[in-house]
């Protein structure tokens, strides 16, 4: 079995710089059950990884009887305003997912989350580009760095066999993919443009940086030396715009949990996705007709401006009624125990937690085989672009989802971003 170092993705990651309750509203910090009995509640963007996440969490609760971890998920686009709203009710889960940079700093402003320095003694041996997402400027930890997750393209096998198609490594031949596959009669890709986070996370992100600049690009960006009208930003979204005539029909209407059922039942040829949708395919029909590659870039021997993007934090409420007991269970989530469990059960996630481990899926070994010959970067405006309002990111999402419904040009939507940031380059 193949081993990795995981914490060597993250040296390279340095280098370039690594669920149903649906809507419900996330219970109090819970209370005990019966005698020394006590429930801690988790909370989650990821409503489709209840019963992995059940698994996982059981491994715990064997070890650890008197701890029961209820996973309560929210749904992904309504989770962030209920977290803010749950802890500053005092209701508030115990244990709880936190978006990296300036949304789970956030989070940390309100006072609601536990300090974890000098608490949890393995944080100090994470990858610094990890633990700086879940850190304040002076270095006060807020959150385990958990979750790494890349964007690429996943692609039907069979159908690209049918056309006599390999998986291209340029943007012409990408293109060439996509025109042959139209000619075909077949729908390219599956995606649609309703949830338009989808637009920006990954389509953008994922596929852009490979136009605007990667990583260089973002830190040129943060450190006001560049605006987004750069010519590479508008040119990344001019590449994004020739992928709209192979949308499939009414694009607009169609949402995430939609993209996911086109592709997933085999009525699409490709989908432009994140490394965590691995196991939503595996549950719809199986694996073994879907394939992946990574960000095709502009020519032959460019090197990959991979986003490999720091996505999830674990924090712990400030205000539990359990906090031995919840500091127990962060510590075990700090644990290589619990970063093979997760790697296992959600297959592309990778964790951030160093150790030796071994990666059983066949999808999240090509994905994470991109990572070597790489320049690793994260989403774009992701950091400091997006502590105030109006932030980057709903001003990206915005203007992408604007482009593609034909009210923008792809110049028009950079310069709407540019615009709505003007509070950061004062």
């Amino acid at each position: 079995m193949k081993k990795l170092v995981l914490a060597v993705l993250l040296c390279a990651l340095t280098a370039g710089l690594v669920f149903g309750a649906g809507s419900q509203e996330i219970n109090a910090a819970a209370s005990s059950d019966s005698g020394d009995k006590v429930k801690l509640v988790f909370t989650s963007w990821r409503t489709e990884d209840i019963d992995l996440m059940n698994r996982i969490n059981a491994e715990f609760t064997k070890a650890n009887p008197n701890i029961e971890i209820e996973f309560q998920p929210v749904k992904n686009t309504e989770y962030d305003a209920q977290l803010k709203q749950s802890l500053a009710a005092g209701v508030g889960a115990d244990i709880m997912f936190l978006r990296s940079y300036d949304g789970g700093y956030q989070i940390y402003e309100t006072g609601s989350l536990t300090e974890l320095n000098g608490k949890i003694s393995t944080l100090k041996d994470f990858p610094s580009a990890a633990s700086a997402a879940w850190s304040t400027a002076d270095g006060t930890s807020y959150a385990i760095p958990a979750v790494g997750v890349v964007h690429g393209v996943y692609y039907r096998k069979s159908i690209f066999a049918k056309y006599g198609l390999t998986p291209p490594e340029t943007w012409a031949e990408f293109m060439t993919v996509c025109k042959t596959l139209k000619d075909g009669g077949e729908t390219v890709f599956a995606q649609g443009t309703k949830d338009n986070w989808m637009l920006y996370e990954v389509v953008y992100s994922g596929l852009g940086a490979n136009f605007y600049g990667g990583e260089e690009a973002r830190q040129a960006l943060m450190n006001k030396e560049i605006r987004f009208t750069d010519p590479g930003f508008v040119k990344a979204m001019e590449k994004m715009k020739e992928l709209q005539p192979y949308f499939p029909t009414r694009y607009e209407g169609i949402d995430y949990v939609t993209m996911q059922q086109i592709f997933g039942t085999g009525n699409a040829a490709m989908f432009i996705g994140g490394s965590w949708e691995i196991g939503i395919f595996e549950e719809m029909g199986g694996l073994d007709d879907v394939g992946y590659f990574a960000p095709p870039v502009e020519k032959a021997g460019d090197t990959l401006q991979y986003c490999f993007h720091v996505d999830a934090g674990v924090g712990m409420n400030k205000n539990t009624k359990h906090p031995e007991e919840a500091m127990m269970y962060m510590k075990w989530l700090a644990s290589p125990e619990y970063a093979q469990l997760m790697m296992d059960e959600l297959p592309g996630f990778f964790s951030y937690t160093p150790g030796s481990y071994s990666l059983n899926n066949s999808l999240a070994k090509e994905m994470e085989s991109y990572v070597a010959g790489s320049v690793p970067t994260v989403r774009t405006l992701w950091e400091k672009l997006s502590a105030e309002a109006p932030s980057g990111y709903d001003l990206i999402c915005q203007a992408i989802q604007q482009m593609y419904a034909d009210k923008m040009t792809p110049a028009e939507a950079c310069a709407y971003v540019d615009n709505g940031l003007s509070w950061y380059y004062k």
